[in-house]
């Protein structure tokens, strides 16, 4: 029968679950171990109540329910099961028998979570500790994870994302804590929705993130045409680190995103999505890709053979402007957009990037400039910005959005909230000018100004002076400085009466 299960109470047992590892093993590395046992944990409860219905459907013919369960979404094979893991919790080799589940879930469904695994060990002496500690530790996570609210049965919870809200909980709280390293898998939810919107991904419509983390954003966009009454999209990624990579296969997976392409490797020296050697090209792309990345490849890529560059080369120094014209080279030609998070020194600064700039733009590729508040970001409270681009319809203007003052403080990130997002969408739709806060701005005039897209330049933000009535304030002054004597004189008379000087 479904139950009533709140999803609070579900993150708090999951996030208490962290107290195995905290202090002895860095977050950077137990995320991974809480991240997937959680996957484990899920997938063994959906299959077991899978199994619970058919063995009440057919009784004892194992056989048959057996062939049916192989048609299943995913299978589990022998010993991989939670329970399974659980009931070995004391074995002195359990480091091991977590290790051979999971490559046995691995090879049982090679579709669909090829490689998941790859980058993490249960039985790693360098990250969990010695045998006897690391035993102690996987103990108390099996614990964990076998507390009866973790029941994550779908005859228990119904329909709800509850797994997914919990993946996605637990991958900001260890990006809160993950400081500058947290932009290479994570986007704030309410960021990503945004973006999703301004790109507005279509039914039909291949999505691309090329520094895709744990596929958040490329999640966003895929519920985006979900909301339209479709699931009829095509999902594609690429990331370098190996263990996000495995956390955004899974992270799809517990969103019901099986076909996703995420592929593991860098982008930019070697893209994995290509058609007949050539780059793909999508509908819509969308990204974050680390800010100002040093040695990101400029060395490898003079002579490349996708034609990326030709606007000109990025410094060595600094890859927005490579990850920027590899996300509009892998732009279909006709009616595709994108969006992608900047720092503002990307809008202004000179040189190669200057260059690359002017170019873009008077391509009428630029379409929109956004500017977003500082500190929504984990690990950096800089501000940031959005590009949008647009191909197959040319532009003569840009359009300018600051949207740095519409926020809600949080304890220790800002946030923006459903009326910043739905005022930045209509606004950016509308492409109206609204006094200070957003301005189209033609080509001429970006010309004039060297390309330069920083947005102070565009949309005025200063307050008004307040007008002063001077006459009114010498008055206030005056009658201030009569109330002063006054009670000046009154003081002196006071102390004279109690005798403590002459007066004067």
């Amino acid at each position: 029968m479904t139950q009533h299960i709140e999803q609070a109470e579900i993150n708090g047992i999951l996030w208490a679950a962290c107290d195995t590892f905290r202090g002895t093993v860095d977050p950077s590395e137990y995320k991974n171990y809480l991240l997937t046992m959680l996957f484990v944990k899920y997938i063994s409860d959906v299959w077991q109540d899978h199994y619970d219905t058919l063995k009440t459907e057919y009784g004892d013919d194992e056989e048959r329910i057996r062939r049916r369960l192989e048609r299943e979404r995913f299978v589990m094979p022998p010993g991989s099961l939670f329970r399974e893991l659980y009931a070995q919790r004391t074995a002195d080799n359990i480091g091991e028998i977590i290790d051979q589940a999971l490559l046995a879930i691995e090879d049982a469904n090679k579709a669909k979570l090829a490689g998941v695994f790859r980058n993490i060990s249960f039985n790693s002496e360098s990250a969990l500790g010695q045998t006897k500690q690391r035993n102690v530790r996987l103990k108390h996570l099996l614990e964990d994870f076998n507390h009866p609210k973790l029941d994550l049965r779908p005859s228990r919870i119904g329909n709800k994302d509850i797994i997914g809200n919990a993946y996605e909980y637990l991958i900001s709280r260890f990006a809160a804590g993950a400081g500058k390293k947290a932009g290479e898998f994570y986007t704030p939810p309410e960021v990503s929705e945004l973006m999703a919107r301004l790109v507005d991904p279509k039914p039909g419509e291949r999505i691309y993130d090329p520094t895709c983390g744990s596929a958040s954003l490329l999640i966003k966009c895929a519920q985006w045409v979900q909301r339209q009454g479709s699931r009829d999209y095509a999902i594609y990624g690429q990331e370098q680190n190996g263990s996000t990579f495995a956390l955004a296969r899974m992270n799809m997976f517990l969103h019901d995103v099986d076909d996703a392409r995420i592929e593991w490797g860098d982008t930019i020296r070697n893209p994995l999505h290509l058609e007949n050697d050539r780059l793909m090209k999508f509908e819509v792309v969308v990204a974050n890709p680390p800010f100002s990345l040093d040695k990101w490849g400029a060395d490898d890529v003079g002579k490349d053979p996708h034609g990326r560059f030709t606007r000109g080369l990025p410094p060595k120094s600094k890859g927005d402007y490579a990850f920027i014209s590899h996300m509009v080279s892998s732009l279909t030609e006709v009616n595709s957009r994108m969006v992608v998070v900047v720092p503002h020194g990307v809008l202004f600064r000179g040189g190669a990037e200057g260059k690359i700039r002017a170019t873009m733009i008077e391509d009428g590729l630029l379409d929109a400039v956004i500017g977003l508040p500082t500190n929504l970001f984990f690990g950096t409270g800089i501000p940031a910005a959005l590009l949008v681009f647009r191909k197959g319809e040319k532009r003569d203007d840009v359009l300018f959005i600051d949207a740095s003052r519409d926020f809600t403080a949080g304890k220790n990130q800002n946030n923006l909230r459903d009326s910043d997002i739905q005022r930045i969408v209509e606004t950016y739709l509308a492409r109206a000018d609204v006094l200070k806060y957003a301005r189209n701005v033609p080509l001429t005039e970006l010309t004039a100004n060297d390309y330069n897209l920083n947005i102070p330049r565009y949309v005025e933000t200063a307050e008004d002076a307040q007008q002063i009535d001077v006459a009114a304030l010498q008055n206030e002054i005056d009658d201030l400085d009569v109330k002063w004597q006054k009670a000046k004189a009154q003081m002196q008379g006071h102390i004279l009466a109690l005798g403590l000087q002459e007066g004067k």
